[in-house]
């Protein structure tokens, strides 16, 4: 579930919690709106950690770059 997802699972659980005056028996909308909201909450925070730690360079490392010889590659037919 990406980050649409999550924001469409708080909306219609707002929705449900705040914009309705449903009644349905052996039902109570707004604790399935709030738990759809929670489950929204909980998933952008989750997105949102995993795209930081993607991006996260910490300070002095770089790019590794492997040369050829670094990954056991002599060059030639088979050699």
């Amino acid at each position: 579930m990406g980050l649409g997802g999550c924001i469409i699972l708080i909306a219609v659980g707002a929705i449900l919690t705040f914009a309705t005056d449903w009644h349905m028996q052996g039902v109570n909308l707004d604790l399935v709106g709030v738990i759809l909201m929670a489950v929204g909450l909980i998933g952008v925070v989750t997105f949102s950690s995993i795209a930081r730690r993607r991006r996260v360079l910490l300070p002095g490392q770089s790019t590794v770059v492997e040369d050829d010889e670094t990954r056991g590659y002599r060059g030639g037919y088979g050699a």
